[in-house]
């Protein structure tokens, strides 16, 4: 009951301070949340210690929140999961089901949708392609990943952590990447695609 009524007179407190709500009773913070100006939350949102979410800002639907800091201009979700030491710069944008972990994702960067992003710094400007996962854990220990600005990263794309993608590169969709891409540079790594004609499937 007292889980509850913090819930309640939390919600009240941020829908008088013009936090725009849909579903309120579905949105969850903590006692120590900061919200800005001019920022919506749309239903099932779950929002965990030490965030803060500054102005003009958009969290869709089921989306969870912890020790994050949210810039101005920022869009979040839907089924996004932002982890602890996530900083996401003015007009950034993670998609649907995306997670980062203790990333800066750098100004009008984009992780639109299916990707893991982990110890990792972007700078500005930057597009992660669908899938793309920074393979940041070798067992022993958590390696960095760090891509400049003006990078486009293809989809299906694992970049094998410690590496540095450097400014305005590129690198090809589908490709596995264990070494440092130089600036201005396309890195791709893909086997020669092998068809055989004609042929008949095992019965």
């Amino acid at each position: 009951m007292k889980q509850i009524n913090l819930q309640n007179n939390l919600r009240k407190k941020f829908l008088k301070k013009g936090v725009k709500m849909i579903a309120p009773d579905t949105v969850f913070f903590s006692i120590d949340t900061k919200i800005g100006r001019n920022v919506s939350i749309e239903p099932y949102v779950v929002i965990g210690k030490k965030v803060k979410i500054n102005n003009n800002v958009t969290i869709h639907s089921f989306s969870h929140l912890e020790n994050t800091k949210i810039e101005n201009n920022v869009s979040v979700g839907p089924y996004a999961r932002l982890r602890p030491g996530s900083i996401l710069k003015s007009g950034s944008k993670v998609g649907n089901f995306v997670e980062v972990k203790k990333s800066t994702i750098g100004k009008e960067s984009k992780v639109n949708h299916l990707s893991y992003i982990g110890d990792t710094n972007l700078g500005k400007n930057v597009n992660i392609g669908a899938g793309t996962i920074t393979c940041n854990y070798d067992g022993f220990r958590k390696n960095k990943t760090k891509i400049k600005d003006n990078v486009f990263i293809g989809s299906n794309t694992s970049l094998v952590a410690p590496i540095i993608i450097n400014e305005k590169s590129t690198v090809g969709a589908g490709s596995v990447i264990t070494k440092n891409v130089n600036k201005k540079s396309l890195a791709l790594t893909r086997t020669n695609q092998l068809e055989i004609k004609n042929y008949k499937r095992k019965k």
